[in-house]
């Protein structure tokens, strides 16, 4: 039986210093039977021009290439000229490793029924590079996770064409910044997925990449996504007090944002054994996700009001407990022990991670 065709999906924009290598890892991957489908979104460094030069050397690579409109324009376009059964994402500042696709076309064989998969991930910080743990949250069933966070890393994820309704599998422009979260919720509700745990992918943190640059807007509408998720599931009868918080963040957002995560956890106490947890580890994420926008202030007497509030000071680290007691009295001295632990955070990651040029090298990608 024939091994099935993978499409590679990579949008572009302006990723001259790292596109080279991002297309170099899937055209070494040790699967050969695949096409990538590069999509220049209007690029104005010589991203197009090295996107050419593995184009003449390799004709598994095809261009499109055209003004610039955005992400999920990309997407989309590149969706619908894909010929693969199965179709792979992948970021242009990011490395696959050389059995990513190989791995991943194996998980499909032996279980045709599903729909989509992603994988763990190895960050690369600083010039260095973490290794990637599966979170045990993930053995409680992803179709109610997806409702409160963004289940898989998007360049992960591959797509099951033979199982996805073809209208199923498009981005909504709708949701700019948060597109993954809200096709793979869609998804989730209606197709298998699984999570594989291993890393497949090295994945760069820099202050360029899209999260970086558009992390407000991303923030916003990922509290839109989930706040819908709670309506539509009669876990919220309106999720203003939650979206409120992504616009501005303030003593009143934040003590609207604590008063939903506590109604929320009332009405999930509710909820039958079955269905319960998941919903409990969801909202916990979600309130994570609300101490790390508010803590992004740098505004301590915002942050122990969100934990005073909600009662979540046992569910953060010690450290940053002790830091944050003295900030709705003496701020300064919150700030001073947070840039401490961060210094402390530093030196523990360079203690637990291996330099990026040592990890890569046997896989003539460069750490640049």
């Amino acid at each position: 039986m024939a091994r099935p065709l993978i499409s590679v999906l990579l949008p572009v924009y302006n990723a001259e210093p790292y596109v080279g290598a991002a297309i170099g890892s899937i055209l070494r991957q040790d699967y050969g039977r695949l096409e990538v489908i590069a999509v220049d979104d209007g690029s104005t460094d010589r991203s197009l021009e090295i996107l050419e030069r593995f184009r003449r050397d390799d004709s598994r690579v095809s261009i499109i290439s055209r003004e610039n409109r955005g992400l999920v324009a990309s997407l989309n376009e590149g969706l619908a000229v894909a010929q693969g059964e199965l179709v792979a994402r992948m970021d242009a500042d990011d490395f696959a490793y050389p059995w990513r696709l190989a791995r991943q076309a194996a998980l499909f064989a032996a279980r045709p029924e599903l729909g989509f998969c992603g994988s763990l991930v190895d960050p690369l910080l600083r010039g260095r590079i973490a290794k990637g743990r599966l979170d045990p949250v993930f053995r409680l069933g992803l179709p109610v996770l997806s409702k409160f966070f963004t289940i898989f890393m998007h360049p992960t994820v591959v797509y099951n064409r033979n199982v996805i309704a073809e209208a199923d599998l498009h981005y909504d422009g709708a949701y700019r910044h948060a597109e993954d979260f809200d096709l793979f919720r869609r998804l989730a509700d209606r197709y298998p997925a699984a999570m594989m745990a291993e890393s497949l992918l090295v994945y760069r943190v820099h202050a360029g990449s899209v999260t970086s640059r558009h992390m407000n807007e991303m923030r916003r509408t990922h509290l839109r996504i989930v706040g819908e998720n709670l309506e539509r599931e009669g876990l919220a009868e309106d999720s203003e007090n939650l979206r409120a918080i992504g616009d501005r963040v303030s003593f009143e957002t934040v003590r609207r944002a604590a008063d939903f995560i506590r109604a929320l956890e009332e009405r999930i106490a509710t909820l039958p054994d079955t269905t319960r947890p998941g919903f409990e580890a969801g909202a916990l994420n979600l309130f994570y996700f609300l101490y790390q926008l508010v803590n992004d202030e740098e505004r301590p007497a915002l942050s122990h009001e969100l934990l005073t509030l909600t009662g979540k000071w046992n569910a953060i680290r010690r450290r940053e407990k002790y830091a944050l007691s003295p900030g709705a009295r003496a701020p300064w001295l919150s700030q001073v022990s947070m840039w401490a632990g961060k210094q402390a955070d530093l030196v523990t990651y360079y203690a637990k991670t291996r330099s990026a040029r040592t990890v890569l090298a046997p896989y003539r990608m460069g750490a640049a």
